[in-house]
């Protein structure tokens, strides 16, 4: 089982959880992070760290963000030190859609 990051992240980009993660499995695109599902050694002390509730433990109903997850782990680069979240990260907590309406792929 492994924890993935989901839609709410977009567009806020928090980093809390990277700075807690023991094995690093952490990546950044432009607006979004991703855990890499196959290092992920499913500990969840990432999810308390998450402000913006977007990290959910693995489960049937979340299948396409785990795969969102491992294609992006791959692509992006790995991220283990706090950044600032974006600037329009308060803004966009909580809106719905924001994947397929905000995502940035690079």
């Amino acid at each position: 089982m492994t924890y993935v990051v989901t839609d709410n992240c977009v567009r806020c980009k928090y980093t809390d959880c990277v700075t807690v993660c023991p094995v690093d499995c952490f990546y950044e695109g432009n607006n979004m992070l991703v855990i890499d599902p196959d290092a992920c050694i499913d500990c969840g002390v990432c999810v308390l760290e998450c402000p913006a509730e977007a990290i959910f433990a693995e489960s049937p109903d979340l299948t396409k963000w785990v795969e969102i997850n491992r294609t992006y782990a791959k692509k992006w680069p790995n991220i283990t030190k706090k950044k600032p979240a974006l600037s329009e990260a308060k803004e966009m907590d909580g809106k719905k859609n924001k994947f397929e309406n905000f995502f940035d792929p690079s």
